[in-house]
This record gives structure tokens, C-alpha cells and sequence, in this order.
């Protein structure tokens, strides 16, 4: 008898923290022609509903979806020693039609 759980709002301090980076790359900059999409690096206990809140708060755009790829860390030797990049949770966040993002900081 218990009603749907709502989704409490992310605080700002957290939607703050959420994008680590965006990602530029060339794979990044043909799906953004391609699809208007953008690349973000998140934080990898981020959920789609923060990031695209926070995509939101911070560019003022409207976004459409959020789709989230975790990519494992490389396995890299140093000298005689192997290691292994960190794990990487990356955001593929699609732009509603008509928004932009520019990260150059030109004004276009």
C-alpha cells in the first residue's frame, strides 16, 4: 500500500560535482554533429536524472535524454610494473532541437 517512491532533488552543492569534464574528442565531435549530442566524464555513482539536471543548471539548455556508458579502465605497464587507468562513466547527453553547447568560448 505504499505509493511510488519519488526521487528526491539533487542538491546544488552535488549537481555541481557531478560533470567532471567534458569530453573532445573526434568521436565526441561526430556524434555531436551527427546527433547534437554532447560528451561529458561524470562522476560514476551519477544517475541520468542529475546528470541531466545538472547538464540544465549549468548551461541553460534544455536536454532530451541522457544515455551513460561505463568504460573499464585500460590495463597499461609501467617499466616492470602493470597498472590500470582509472574507470571512466562517460554521458552521451542529446540536446533538444535548436539548443547549442560551445565549449571555445566564442559567441557565435
Amino acid at each position: 500500500m505504499s505509493a511510488a517512491r519519488q526521487p528526491k532533488a539533487p542538491s546544488a552543492q552535488r549537481l555541481t560535482q557531478v560533470l567532471v569534464a567534458p569530453i573532445i574528442s573526434e568521436k565526441a565531435t561526430m556524434v555531436g554533429e551527427k546527433r547534437n549530442q554532447v560528451l561529458f566524464k561524470v562522476l560514476r555513482d551519477a544517475t541520468k536524472p542529475e546528470i541531466k539536471a545538472a547538464v540544465e543548471a549549468m548551461f541553460k539548455v534544455e536536454v532530451a535524454t541522457v544515455q551513460t556508458v561505463n568504460q573499464k579502465g585500460k590495463t597499461k605497464r609501467f617499466g616492470r610494473s602493470i597498472g590500470r587507468r582509472d574507470h571512466v562513466k562517460k554521458a552521451y547527453v542529446c540536446l533538444k532541437p535548436g539548443q547549442e553547447l560551445n565549449f571555445s568560448g566564442e559567441a557565435a
